[in-house]
């Protein structure tokens, strides 16, 4: 598990480096001068690439871009992307428009020699915010962002891989040289690939796959004592329904909800807040259900921090991070792909890093008993910070209760969230 940039792109440059026949990339935007480290030997994603292709072979799937330039990145900026890529270099760039109106492919893959994969959450982009993000998030220049990835070893690569040439032959018509049998085991961790792929898009799927989903709802509804999330959307009607039945007739008194979601979506904050008013509603002051947020930090000062992981967390027992995020694009249709394991070590440790890097204090604070610990520091400190906020007060932590949380917002449940594109 690789939390926030800092600490996943260098490991994804660590690999680049050491492609030894290539280099697969699946994204839903990069940008030719995006820097995968800061220090004296970093270099643009570009140039990264263009060296890398001089040895290896470089393939690089986008999403084609919005065809209305009223989204971002337009169609036109993508092509812009393209040709700067391969300018001069080995690269090869293809841009993917097997897509349903209105939506994009929106998977994060690195995929290195068929060996090692990178699933999860970060784009190598710098639009709209700097992907590069340390776990303590200070403030800084721009937006920071909050965000996670994965690196798999083992049989798993195979299907990372497969997935990536289907939809590059789809695309190019280039039968990439059959892959090498799937790699040995790496370890004794179990994990599936998991992946949204719409029907009637790709030949090689007509009817589509859609067991992000199928994982999810089996999860939330196995949940007995504590459902974890983060992600940049909450708007899935599929998600709220299964989390409202739990907060109204709790499997365990013990049972808690926790979502970590960005104080500003960049679009369906309406959806969003609605459906959050539904749990609200479902909970009836129960007190297990808490909607939150995180800000930038440096002593004082406070600033925006956009929340872009998408993760998953159930009873310390199933784990999900990948692309995906909880709404209807993510689940039926745009590209995505997660990881899932339910390998219990993984998925609790998991969660204690986060909840530390929100919580600002050290694992072994954090690693009581998961409802104790959300009673006693989740609650004071989120709801103290949003009093502050209310009266005007410099804020003194990170974490936050998302304001605006109420029954009377459920009203603002959105008609349009179908249209957007997110990011």
């Amino acid at each position: 598990m690789l939390v926030d940039g800092g600490e996943a792109l260098p490991r994804i440059a660590e690999a680049l480096a050491g492609a030894r026949s290539h280099i697969h990339i699946a994204g839903w935007h990069v940008t030719p001068d995006f820097g995968l480290t800061r220090d004296d030997q970093a270099s643009r994603l570009r140039d990264l690439l263009g060296d890398l292709a001089e040895r290896v072979d470089v393939r690089v799937l986008l999403w084609a871009g919005a065809p209305l330039p009223v989204f971002t990145p337009s169609r036109a900026a993508v092509r812009r992307v393209r040709e700067e890529l391969t300018r001069g270099t080995r690269v090869q760039c293809a841009l993917d428009f097997h897509e349903r109106p209105m939506h994009c492919h929106h998977e994060k893959l690195i995929i290195v020699d068929g060996e090692v994969a990178f699933v999860g959450g970060i784009d190598l982009t710098s639009l709209g915010g700097d992907r590069f993000d340390s776990s303590d998030h200070s403030m800084r220049g721009r937006l920071g962002w909050h965000d996670a990835s994965s690196r798999v070893r083992g049989p798993a690569v195979a299907d990372v891989a497969g997935h990536f040439t289907a939809r590059w032959r789809e695309v190019t018509g280039e039968h990439v040289e059959d892959t090498p049998p799937p790699p040995a085991a790496a370890g004794d961790v179990e994990l599936q690939v998991v992946r949204t792929v719409p029907e009637k898009i790709y030949d090689f799927l007509p009817q589509g796959d859609f067991r992000i989903l199928e994982a999810y709802t089996r999860a939330l509804r196995s949940a007995r004592k504590l459902v974890y999330l983060e992600s940049q959307f909450l708007w899935s009607a599929q998600v709220v329904e299964i989390l409202a039945n739990k907060l109204r007739e709790p499997p365990s008194d013990d049972f808690r909800v926790v979502v970590l979601l960005p104080a500003k979506p960049n679009n369906g904050a309406d959806t969003t807040r609605g459906q959050l008013g539904v749990l609200a509603a479902a909970d009836n002051g129960a007190a297990r259900f808490m909607a939150t947020t995180i800000s930038a930090r440096s002593g004082g000062l406070t600033g925006p921090l956009y929340v872009h992981a998408k993760i998953g967390i159930v009873d310390d027992a199933w784990l999900s991070i990948g692309s995906a995020n909880l709404n209807e694009h993510s689940f039926f249709n745009d590209t995505e792909m997660n990881i899932v394991t339910c390998d219990r070590t993984v998925a609790r440790q998991t969660r204690l890093r986060l909840w530390a890097e929100h919580l600002e204090r050290s694992v072994e604070e954090v690693s009581g008993e998961p409802v104790r610990v959300i009673d006693e520091l989740w609650r004071p400190i989120a709801g103290e910070q949003l009093e502050r906020r209310k009266r005007g007060e410099p804020l003194t932590h990170r974490l936050q209760e998302l304001p605006g949380v109420s029954r009377r917002s459920m009203g603002l449940l959105g008609p349009l969230d179908g249209l957007l594109v997110d990011g």
